[in-house]
């Protein structure tokens, strides 16, 4: 295997080897926290004068290196994302100003942190000896939004007899909003916890707990904790309450922990906790990493598992008791991905964050096994069916989904950046994690699954020698995985190159559609097979390599490796078997067992009996295969592979026969089938028997099933009473009823007979003598009538909702759905199943026209108090009626619940019901579509969200699901503007200038055939067209009004055409100007510089600019001004090779890799990142090492921010420099003249953030040479207008002699 060179990666000045975590007081009441940090760090380099740590919504009260107090700074961008262009509306640039912010905070792409701390002058000999510093902060949180939260029950009582507790919380590298760090996977250390809590309380922490020890009054209790692994901060977490602690009896090291009165259902729930670390241990031949492990089970959740180092925090809605059946499997799967991602994720964690997919893969891969071995092969198989279909339909739907980026430039036009796991959609994230472990099953099909488990064992060895090193070591970077050392493992254990596959289906998105048929030859005994690939879709792609056939035949089933190639469709497949003509036989399979099969109804000729593409799942795709209908029935009979059977089962929905009809009886009566093969068999047979009407005979369908399985065999219509004993046969039972609801007759509304059926089902229900909770079962039951609905056959604005006027059935469902409602409020059910299932029922009868569409009812359920699953469901209820009735006054008061709701995932729920299911669709007329909506998602995307980012992209979905990626329709337009489109020969006037409705900004104009009479306001300039060749380029945009009413057209695609630069440079054609000055003109697109071919010098500062790809072409160009732009991107840049001069001060370049495309520029000599005078920067220019990263990276720079670098005067500028920094460590001290420093006890030493003196400015202000435009043209105007009223007094005069002579000469 050849090895790429390894591109050289940011390294941080300091190493971290050690830090302290003390906090100090934890107050319920007013849920605050204080405490102090203290990070030990070993210098890496001797030039650096400041310490960057990542801190969030704290309150740094003190901060100190090695005993010397010293100043800092505390600054967050994140907190408002667009403050530098406030009025923009713009999804795009938005996405822009996110990723630039976060990369200017992310301790991964730079020196970067919010709290800047200085280093005092007496510890800069240490660093200069490379000996280790100390680094203490002392803060408080109060009331925080996020990364901790508190849960205070109200009542009487203590704090502890309430049940009040806290835990943290946070999404990916988030620790910092609850502590200083350095908030970063990549930076590991040992660590010492310390919590102070009161003597009622618990605080479970990382690490093995040591020692408590109360304090003298034995009112407070400080938990010891140790933590000798090296782990990043986001790992560490914290949970304080009056917990229950259960020691695993089968495992000691082992501890769960719960809220008071839960320990029953606490010792159920975690009885098999043992087994699924046991098994981990086993199958990777490695212990478990740490010598503890800790479950926690606290209330309101950010998640339902949240897996910190040695501990895992759930959700205590996750506990169940033996009597509840439907929660174990969901729990026990919860709990076993949490133990996987102790392995990888927590103990080894990723390297950057394009390196995330690798420890998500192999615990999602882990999690399989596991998954396969517990619940069985079906379930498993299952599985990854339904994930593989979930990632394919996404990429179809979004766009390719690549999993590793060499370059920070997105080739998808998504409406969010990739490059950073605070700026990712969630949805995104999830399907990250999905693909994933999906890939690393094709990892295992290619190198064999003994050979990949030895390949995690070598990490996790390596990772474990490492963890033993006791001092700070570079052998801890061997606990990091990436993509390059994973790669590498794989290849020494196996000695297979897999890097091809990587570069496929890692580094590149997409998945494969195929579309196949076959053809029996039967002279040749073989299959024509036909595969061909579908890439119209925007997420697929072309696909090269291995595809495995199976054909099943009367002599077995037989596998064939064909080979897609780029020009290939056809292919060949040999059968081993002969036909027999009406001949039974026992047919073998592919599990070995032998079927007798009815070979009347296929082909005589043929000895195929079904052929299936890729059946083992190995590559993320769609498949449209096409078979007659008796190989789809089977398929689905005698088929042994769930995912066959499935495939066959929805195939089978477009054959409504008689005979299709007979093979779903026949998989649903099956007990040997699997129960989700006969749930989709009951959903498939609803739908047969609808499209089978004319002929369908007998009962409604699953009639006669139901009453075989679970009714009386003496007396058929009465029900007996429940018996949940045969697991299968219970999902059955539910299913049945769901499948039953969807039956239509004629007049396309439910059978009576099928609503009778139901209404019976819930009025005999007798669940006395069942050892298991009923409940779910009831909810099935409820939400089986809702599907009966249909409807009303007269609805009208003034129609009235009379009980008496209403048909009896739908009276029936009504009541029915009330009394379980109420009998809710009284007997709860476990998880209020039936009040979540009774509130859609009642939304389902208000979209029907049977009860008034009210919101009132939903709303008082979607309120604080309700179970969490029963808020959630009034808010999916409330958002569709407001899509319905496009209520204003709904909306605002469903948003005004997501920003006070103190519950991070309701606040999730109400979004994400909001994503789903949109109030309006993008352009539409709806009143919901307001500008006071676009500015209340703006302001909380920008600010109002900035201490969680799940909550910021999931906002940032919802506008671009409501308005899109431009600027939003419904938003005001400039009072005055014209567009005027040469090329086609049309003019786009603004609609606000005619008095037009908003809903439609411009209005098209024949420009040549039908000209339009406006009256012209007095600023409106003549614009004529041109027929020549070059006038049919020009797309032009000219703005009326005074400079405010420009700006208000910022948001939209303002074009500077080549007519405007002729006319700006007083030249004959572009190619004849040399110097022109655009700045302050609003621009955001440049297409017609690059007709600028012989240009010199360029001024386009202060626009909008974003993508400099136009300036490719100028060859000639020596200065270039691009300060206060919107631009992230210099690599069009590369190839300007006479540029001298570069101003892009005022932009949003993140880091100094953007500016190696520089480096190619040997002429460059002056290049400006920031200019202090007019407060322009860019977010690289934070960066502590930004001076000499830079000078070391463009060697040739002469002049770099004004400072001469190198050459002549370069000495004189340094020596004024180090003056003026002397001067201002005497701005406070002994030489300072205010009481504050001569009155301090330690005199000389500044004290928190230093005052900053005011900016140098220049002598001469910057028009003092400039004469008043303005006032010149005023002049000249009155010159003008008093010559011509001399001219016409003079005029006037002899017109008077003139007449005088005639009237004198009558």
């Amino acid at each position: 295997m050849e090895k790429k060179p390894k591109k050289t990666e940011f390294t941080r000045p300091f190493k971290l080897s050690h830090q302290l975590l003390a906090i100090t007081s934890i107050s319920f009441e007013s849920k605050t926290i204080i405490g102090h940090v203290e990070l030990m760090l070993q210098p890496r380099k001797s030039d650096v004068k400041v310490i960057k740590i990542n801190t969030k919504q704290a309150r740094i009260n003190r901060v100190g290196i090695n005993g010397y107090e010293t100043s800092f700074q505390n600054e967050d961008p994140s907190c408002d994302l667009t403050q530098r262009d406030p009025k923009s509306r713009n999804l795009e640039y938005l996405s822009q100003c996110h990723l630039a912010v976060m990369d200017s905070l992310d301790a991964d792409s730079g020196y970067n942190g919010e709290l800047s701390i200085r280093i005092p002058s007496e510890v800069m000999r240490l660093i200069k000896d490379n000996k280790p510093i100390s680094v203490t902060i002392f803060f408080s949180i109060e009331n925080p939004k996020g990364g901790i939260h508190f849960i205070v029950p109200e009542g009487n009582g203590t704090m502890a007899e309430r049940a009040a507790h806290l835990f943290t919380y946070g999404h990916e590298n988030s620790a910092r909003l609850w502590f200083p760090c350095v908030d970063t996977y990549s930076e590991p250390c040992t660590w010492k916890l310390e919590y102070t809590v009161d003597e009622s309380m618990t605080a479970v922490s990382c690490g093995d707990l040591v020692e408590t020890v109360y304090t003298t009054d034995k009112k407070r209790k400080t938990f010891h904790y140790i933590l000798s692994i090296p782990t990043a901060a986001p790992n560490i977490c914290l949970a304080v309450g009056p917990f229950e602690i259960l020691v695993d009896p089968h495992m000691h090291e082992v501890t769960h922990f719960c809220l008071p009165q839960l320990m029953p259902v606490l010792e159920h729930t975690t009885q098999t906790t043992h087994e699924i670390i046991e098994f981990f241990e086993e199958v990777l031949s490695f212990r478990f990493p740490y010598s503890c492990y800790k479950q926690v089970f606290v209330d309101e959740t950010y998640q339902e598992v949240l897996p910190y180092a040695s501990v895992s925090l759930f959700n205590t809605n996750l506990l169940f008791s033996k009597i509840v059946l439907d929660q174990t499997p969901i729990t026990r799967k919860v709990m076993g991905k949490a133990i996987a991602e102790q392995f990888f994720g927590c103990f080894m964690s990723r390297e950057t964050w394009k390196d995330y997919w690798v420890p998500a893969g192999i615990s999602g891969y882990l999690y399989g096994l596991w998954l396969r071995s517990v619940f069985g092969n079906s379930e498993y198989r299952h599985w990854i069916a339904l994930e593989t279909e979930k990632l394919c339909q996404y990429e179809t739907r979004e766009g390719p989904l690549a999993l590793h980026h060499d370059s920070k430039d997105s080739s998808f036009s998504r409406h969010f950046p990739h490059q950073h796991p605070h700026t990712v959609s969630l949805m995104h994230y999830e399907m990250m994690q999905t693909k994933a472990h999906l890939i690393m099953r094709q990892i295992e099909n290619r190198i064999g699954p003994q050979l990949l488990l030895q390949a995690f064992n070598k990490l996790l060895s390596l990772a474990n020698t490492s963890a033993q090193q006791k001092v700070p070591s570079s052998t801890w970077s061997t606990m990091l995985l990436s993509q390059a050392g994973f790669l590498k493992s794989t290849y020494s254990v196996s000695g297979k190159d897999i890097s091809n596959l990587f570069d496929q289906w890692v580094n590149k998105g997409g998945v494969i559609c195929f579309n196949g048929k076959f053809v029996f030859n039967r002279k040749r005994n073989a299959v024509e097979l036909d595969v061909r690939q579908d890439t119209t879709n925007k997420g697929t792609q072309k696909y090269v390599g291995p595809l495995t056939v199976r054909v099943q035949e009367l002599d077995g089933s037989f596998k064939h490796t064909i080979q897609i190639e780029e020009n290939t469709i056809r292919h060949d497949l040999p059968c081993h078997s002969k036909s027999r003509r009406n001949k039974r036989k026992k047919i073998p399979l592919l599990n070995g067992e032998e079927a007798d099969i009815d070979l009347n109804v296929m082909d005589p000729d043929s000895p195929v009996l079904w052929i299936r593409i890729d059946p083992d799942v190995n590559i993320p795709r769609l498949i449209h295969f096409e078979q007659p209908d008796y190989m789809w029935q089977y398929q689905v009979k005698f088929e042994r592979d769930v995912v066959g059977q499935l495939e066959a089962i929805k195939a089978l929905e477009v054959y409504p026969t008689a005979a299709t009809r007979t093979v779903l009886n026949d998989i649903v009566e099956n007990k040997q089938f699997y129960y989700k093969v006969r749930e989709e068999a009951c959903l498939c047979l609803a739908k047969i028997a609808n499209a089978m009407l004319s002929n369908w005979t007998g009962p409604p369908a699953m009639f006669n099933i139901f009453t075989r399985f679970f009714c009386c065999d003496t007396s058929p219509p009465i029900i007996r009473m429940n018996d949940f004993a045969n697991f299968q046969q219970y999902f059955i039972q539910k299913k049945i009823p769901i499948a039953m609801s969807l039956l239509k007759n004629a007049n396309n509304m439910c059978p009576k007979e099928v609503v009778h059926f139901l209404l019976d089902l819930i009025k005999f229900n007798d669940n006395s003598k069942n050892q298991y909770l009923d409940n779910y079962y009831r909810a099935v039951l409820v939400d089986s009538l809702s599907n009966t609905i249909t409807p009303a056959t007269n609805v009208s604005s003034e129609h009235k909702f009379i009980a008496d006027l209403m048909p009896m059935d739908i009276r029936a469902i009504v009541d029915e759905v009330t009394r379980c409602l109420n009998l809710e409020k009284h007997l709860p059910s476990y998880k209020y199943t039936v009040t979540v299932s009774c509130l859609r029922a009642i939304r389902n009868l208000q979209k029907n026209g049977h009860l008034p569409p009210d919101a009132n009812l939903f709303k008082s359920y979607a309120l604080s108090g309700f179970f969490y699953d029963v808020r959630l469901t009034a808010v999916e209820c409330l958002v569709d009626l407001i899509k319905a009735t496009a209520s204003v006054d709904e909306l605002n008061w469903l948003l005004d619940l997501a920003s006070e709701e103190p519950i991070a995932e309701i606040k999730r729920g109400i979004l994400h019901a909001l994503v789903r299911n949109p109030p309006f669709v993008k352009g539409s007329n709806s009143p919901v579509n307001n500008a006071e909506l676009v500015e209340r998602l703006w302001r909380y995307i920008s600010q109002d969200s900035f201490y969680d980012s799940r909550l910021r992209c999931m906002a940032i979905d919802l506008y671009h699901k409501l308005f899109g990626k431009s600027r939003p329709m419904c938003l005001p337009a400039p009072k005055y503007g014209v567009v005027v489109n040469l090329k086609e020969r049309k003019t786009q006037i603004n609609p606000n200038a005619i008095k037009r409705s908003a809903s439609a900004i411009y209005q098209d104009f024949d420009s040549v055939a039908a000209p339009v009479k406006l009256k012209k306001p007095a600023s409106m300039p003549v614009v004529t067209s041109h027929s020549d060749e070059q006038s049919s380029k020009i797309k032009m945009k000219i703005k009326f009004g005074t400079q405010s009413q420009s700006n208000s057209t910022l948001d939209t695609d303002d074009v500077m055409a080549a007519e405007s630069l002729i006319s700006l440079s007083h030249e004959f054609d572009t190619e004849s100007i040399q110097y022109i000055n655009l700045g302050h003109q609003g621009i955001q697109s440049i297409e017609s510089i690059s007709e600028c071919k012989n240009i010199i010098r360029l001024n386009l500062s202060f626009n909008r600019i974003t993508f400099l790809n136009p300036l490719k072409e100028l060859k000639t160009i020596t200065f270039l001004n691009l300060s206060s732009n919107h631009i992230t991107n210099l690599d069009p840049l590369s190839t300007l090779e006479t540029l001298e001069e570069l101003n892009v001060a005022g932009n949003m370049i993140g880091s100094c890799d953007r500016l190696r495309c520089l480096t190619g520029i040997v002429n460059l000599q002056k290049l400006r990142l920031q200019d202090r005078i007019n407060n322009l920067t860019n977010p690289v220019c934070h960066n502590e090492s930004y001076h000499s990263t830079t000078l070391s990276l463009l060697s040739q720079l002469l002049v770099l921010d004004g400072e001469r670098v190198k050459g002549r005067g370069s000495e004189l500028y340094k020596m004024c420099t180090e003056l003026d920094k002397q001067l201002q460590s005497f701005s406070h001290g002994q030489m300072c003249p205010c009481d504050a420093c001569k009155n301090s006890e330690r005199a000389g030493r500044t004290f928190g953030p230093v005052a900053e003196r005011p900016s140098p400015e220049p002598w001469l202000k910057k028009d003092y040479f400039s004469f008043d435009e303005k006032e010149a043209k005023v002049d000249n105007a009155i010159k003008g207008f008093e010559k011509v009223l001399s001219d016409c007094k003079k005029l006037d005069q002899i017109v008077a002699s003139k007449i005088n002579e005639l009237s004198s000469a009558q």
